[in-house]
Order: C-alpha cells, then sequence, then structure tokens
C-alpha cells in the first residue's frame, strides 16, 4: 500500500465523505470485475481504489493515514489485516465499512435506491393471486353462446380498513429494523450476507395498527357471484380471463384474474371435430338398397332432410353445407356431416328368412354385390398363389 490513497480515487487530502464516495463510485462501476471480463489493470485499479476508499472513509483509519502513512497498516499496525478473497480480489478483516463487498453494495445501493424503493413498495403491496374455475357447458351453449353465473370464494378487500391492512386506513410506518431498506447485513469476516428483514418481509414498511378484521392483511375471505359471458363457437378447453376478479393482493396490492375454463359435454347425438359437427345415422337395409329421405336434426334444433341414393354403403357420409357449429368471432359456420350406417335386422320370422333366402338366390346369378363379390375374389388368387387353392 505505497500509493498515495487520496491520488489513487483523485480526489485531495481535504475531500469529504461525499466527494470520497462520489469518486469510489465512479472507479469502483469503471473498473469492476463483473464489467470489465478479465482485464487485468482494470482488477487491479479496482482492488487499489476499493483499498483507498475502506481508509479513507473510516474516520478512525483515515487520521491514522494523514498521521503515519501507509505504516500504520503495515504489519498489523492498525488492527487491520489485508486478506485476498478467493477470486482475487481484497477486504479488510473488521472495520467499520466490513471490506470491499459491503463498500460496493453500499455505493449500488444509493445508485439504485430508487428502484430498491419501487421494489420495496411492490413488497408491501403484494398482488393477489389467479384463479382457475373450471366450467362444463352443453354443446348448444357453445354454439350459440351463453351468460353463465359462476360462484367461488376468494380473497377480497376489507372493507374496515380500505384494504390497508391497518386500522382506519392509516399509512405504513418505516421499518425500525432495517430502517426501510428491506434487508439487513451480516458481516462474517470479509463476507457480507445480506437477507430480507425478518420484520417486514423484505418490504421495508410495516403496519403499525393492523387492522382487527383482516390482521392486517388487507384482505378477507368472501364468496363472489358472477355472470361470465360466453361467446358462440368457443371449444372445448377454451379460456376466459375475467381481470381482477380473482384473489384480493395484499395491503392494497392488485387483485389477480379470474380464469374460467370451458369444457363441453358429451352429446348424445352430434360429435363436434373443429367447426364440423359429425353425427351417425341408422338407416335400414330396405332404404340402403331402395334408396329414400331420411330426416336428421340439426345444433341449431332445425330439421335438415337427406336424401338417401339407391345402394348406399354403410360409412358412406353426406356434407350439409353450414349447418356445423358458430365460428368464434364470425358470422360463418362450419358444417353438418351425416354419418349412415346400414342396420342388419334382427328377430326375423320364418316368412321373412324364406323370403331372404330367395332373394339371395336371384343375387347369385346378378353382380349386385361388387364389393364382396371383388373381395373374395382376391381371397381366392391369392390362395391359388400359396398353393392352398
Amino acid at each position: 500500500m505505497s500509493k498515495d490513497l487520496y491520488k489513487t480515487l483523485g480526489v485531495s487530502k481535504t475531500a469529504s465523505s461525499d466527494d470520497i464516495k462520489k469518486a469510489y463510485r465512479k472507479l469502483a462501476m469503471q473498473h469492476h470485475p463483473d464489467r470489465t471480463k478479465g482485464d487485468k489493470k482494470s482488477e487491479q485499479k479496482f482492488r487499489e481504489a476499493t483499498e483507498a476508499y475502506e481508509i479513507l472513509m473510516d474516520d478512525q483509519k483515515r487520521a491514522a493515514y494523514d498521521r503515519y502513512g501507509s505504516a500504520a497498516f503495515e504489519q498489523g499496525g492498525f488492527g487491520n489485516q489485508q486478506q485476498q478473497h478467493p477470486g482475487g480480489g481484497f477486504g479488510f478483516a473488521g472495520g467499520q465499512h466490513g471490506g470491499f463487498g459491503a463498500s460496493f453494495s453500499d455505493i449500488i445501493d444509493e445508485m439504485f435506491g430508487d428502484l430498491g424503493g419501487s421494489a420495496q413498495a411492490d413488497a408491501f403491496q403484494q398482488p393477489g393471486s389467479d384463479i382457475r374455475y373450471n366450467l362444463e357447458i352443453s354443446l348448444e351453449e357453445a354454439f350459440r353462446g351463453t351468460t353463465a353465473r359462476v360462484k367461488y370464494a376468494t380473497g377480497v378487500a376489507c372493507d374496515p380498513c380500505k384494504g390497508t391492512g391497518s386500522d382506519g386506513g392509516a399509512h405504513p410506518v418505516m421499518c425500525p429494523t432495517c430502517s426501510g431498506r428491506g434487508k439487513t447485513r451480516l458481516q462474517q469476516g470479509f463476507f457480507t450476507i445480506e437477507r430480507a428483514c425478518h420484520s417486514c418481509g423484505g418490504s421495508g414498511r410495516m403496519v403499525s395498527n393492523p387492522c382487527r378484521s383482516c390482521n392486517g392483511t388487507g384482505k378477507t375471505r368472501r364468496e363472489k357471484n358472477l355472470e361470465v359471458k360466453i361467446p358462440p363457437g368457443v371449444e372445448d378447453g377454451t379460456r376466459i380471463r375475467v381481470s381482477r376478479e380473482g384473489d384480493a393482493g395484499l395491503r392494497g396490492g392488485h387483485p389477480g384474474d379470474l380464469y374460467v375454463f370451458l369444457s363441453i359435454s358429451t352429446h348424445r347425438f352430434f360429435k363436434r371435430q373443429g367447426h364440423d359437427i359429425y353425427c351417425k345415422v341408422p338407416i335400414t337395409i330396405i332404404t340402403a338398397c331402395l334408396g329414400g329421405e331420411i330426416d336428421v336434426p340439426s345444433i341449431d334444433g332445425s330439421h335438415v332432410g337427406i336424401k338417401v341414393p339407391s345402394g348406399t354403403q354403410s360409412g358412406h357420409q353426406f356434407r350439409v353445407r353450414s349447418k356445423g357449429m358458430s365460428v368464434i368471432r364470425n358470422h360463418a359456420r362450419g358444417d353438418l356431416i351425416v354419418e349412415v350406417t346400414v342396420e342388419t335386422p334382427v328377430n326375423l320370422t320364418k316368412k321373412q328368412k324364406e323370403i331372404l333366402k330367395q332373394f339371395d338366390e336371384t343375387m347369385q346369378k346378378e353382380p349386385n354385390n361388387p364389393q364382396s363379390s371383388g373381395f373374395f375374389a382376391k381371397v381366392k388368387d391369392f390362395w391359388e398363389e400359396l398353393g392352398n387353392g
């Protein structure tokens, strides 16, 4: 420590504490290792500036330096041994300011004090949590839209203290434990440990006279009953956000939001796929063979006539335009897809069976079953190829 500490900081010997602090702040922000990224010269300047700051900011150390110079700190002369950090930095064991870590932290606190104040205010007035509400609606309600009434219990602003948490709505006071900083410091050797203040929870402020109704939290639990508008065309899993209807914040913090998650119940006729609606309709074997007309329902409650041509196969689909689901925020609609399934008659009488046998005999002479005839012809060829024909 042979250099002139005043010259190191660039101040005169008559400089005030504020002048020394300003000079160190400028040098520390310029040469701190986090900013210089391995620049050895900057690291050295930072160590020298920190050493000078530690001594000149302490009245007793400064007086000793002014009288004896660097000799006052050599060989333990002033009861302060220089110690090297594992990472290469330097600090002082003991002393008023507790090493370069505390010094630099002081500088940062002063430079960004306004930001720290905002963070403390946020910690005091904590925002409320969001709430999820699961709501099941019918497919018809999803098609036309509806207004649903939801009922749920949540935290609301306390009426007696108007959400402040303080009896009579009085303003919070500065925390006496941390003097409003929201954090406390503990010096352990050349390490400085900062923790959130246990008294104020890191907010820097406290309620001096807590409200008896809410115990100082600024909120109480109550049941809410709201109407939520559900637009036409919503899908399963749609999330509707209701702003500021969630849990109330602590001590006047803004409330969270209510999220209504929609699920659509299973319909007895219809199945939705996107904007289209599918409907399976059984038809008799006679209608499938001879053709005819069937009447099917639509999601809007109207009747839809479907002409079934003769020879219709099971699984055939008929598309009816603009008879499907509503499209959200649009006047368009999807389609209605009608899929027919040919039903095989059961519990036949003896006479019906005889008629079908006679009918089957006539079918052997005419190619009336192209699908089955073609399939079994391919099977016969397959077996012959394997030598099993």
